[in-house]
């Protein structure tokens, strides 16, 4: 009994092991046997994918960066004395807006005053004397000899004159420029020196824009370009012109730095502001402009996908010319009305139906 049991149970696992080993054979011939398999196993294969094309026409072709710059004052410096001395005046306020010339500080000067009074007596006696002494010299009264030891005296009363002048206008500081007087650094009654700061002075009328540009691009610069900048604090772009640059390339970063200038009347900007800055390289008429996506970089150079009349993918060599950030010009390839492929580039293929969406 126990020997026919142990055969019933072998005969049970042989059929276990066969059936385990037969099944996956069979649903696969089923597979293959059906109507997907027998298509290559692509269900849908011969459905047209749907892909975004642009139709070509020629537009104007703006050749412009994107960067960012710095607002430079029109002028700007720090006010400093020539000369030590008391402070008997401070002639501004803080914030005061001043034109070239005007006093904004006295220094003490009584001492000088009081030499140029004396000085001046002496010129007045020195020129009476050589006013007599060139009487004299026409009748012959006097050699030519005492008249110009007379002379040279009136001559040295007039330079000491106005060598205390000189002394006499470095007492008063000036603005050398118009513009705008920052914060007062000093109080009256208190001495300074040529290193103290009275107070900074700023023309903010025009500004200057301060930017560079990669290396590449310097061949296409000229004075007179345009910029258009801006920034959080006035969204909307200004124009500005561009009327210097630096004539050689920064070896460490390798760019070219311009400035450029533009009106400031309402003093919108101040030195020191970030701004974004758009540069306007040159404009070229009757482009053919493609999506940046569309182009498909190749060793031997780039190519597009173009939808034909048949709905249908082919392959096109073209030749780029200028990029901007979203665009690529077309040199040679591509023709006025040609629909190029936007979406699906990477899925398209040769002779492939499309279903194309047009978005231009």
């Amino acid at each position: 009994m126990k020997k026919q049991t142990k055969i019933f149970l072998l005969v049970i696992i042989a059929l276990l092991v066969a059936f385990a080993f037969f099944y996956p054979r069979l649903d696969s011939r089923k597979t293959n046997d059906s109507p997907a398999a027998a298509s290559g196993g692509q269900p849908g294969a011969s459905e047209a994918i749907p892909v975004n094309v642009v139709k070509l026409q020629k537009e104007v072709l703006k050749n412009q960066l994107q960067m960012t710059g710095t607002i430079l004052p029109n002028e700007s410096v720090n006010l400093r004395p020539e000369v030590s001395g008391l402070i008997r005046r401070v002639a501004f306020k803080e914030g005061q807006y001043v034109t070239k010339g005007t006093p904004v500080l006295y220094l003490d000067d009584d001492e000088l005053q009081a030499q140029f009074q004396r000085l001046e007596y002496t010129q007045k006696l020195f020129e009476t004397q050589e006013n007599r002494q060139k009487q004299l010299l026409e009748r012959e009264a006097i050699s030519q000899e005492e008249y110009d030891i007379v002379l040279n005296q009136y001559n040295t009363a007039l330079a000491d004159i106005k060598l205390i002048e000189a002394q006499l206008a470095k007492r008063i500081i000036r603005a050398p420029f118009n513009g705008i007087l920052g914060l007062r650094q000093v109080s009256e009654g208190s001495v300074i020196s040529p290193t103290d700061i009275i107070a900074s002075i700023v023309n903010l009328d025009p500004i200057k824009i301060e930017f560079s540009i990669p290396e590449r691009y310097s061949s296409m610069v000229e004075v007179g370009s345009k910029i258009y900048f801006s920034n959080d604090g006035t969204p909307e772009e200004v124009e500005g012109v561009v009327f210097a640059y630096e004539p050689q390339i920064d070896a460490a970063t390798r760019t070219l730095t311009l400035r450029a200038q533009s009106p400031n009347k309402e003093g919108r900007f101040l030195p020191g502001m970030f701004v974004r800055i758009r540069f306007v390289l040159g404009e070229t008429e009757d482009a053919l402009l493609v999506p940046s996506e569309s182009i498909i970089p190749e060793l031997d150079g780039y190519k597009v996908y173009v939808v034909g009349e048949d709905s249908k993918v082919r392959e096109q060599k073209v030749e780029i010319g200028k990029r901007t950030d979203t665009q690529v010009q077309i040199v040679s390839g591509l023709n006025e009305g040609d629909l190029v492929l936007t979406t699906g580039v990477l899925q398209a293929r040769p002779g492939m139906a499309v279903n194309y969406t047009q978005i231009n």
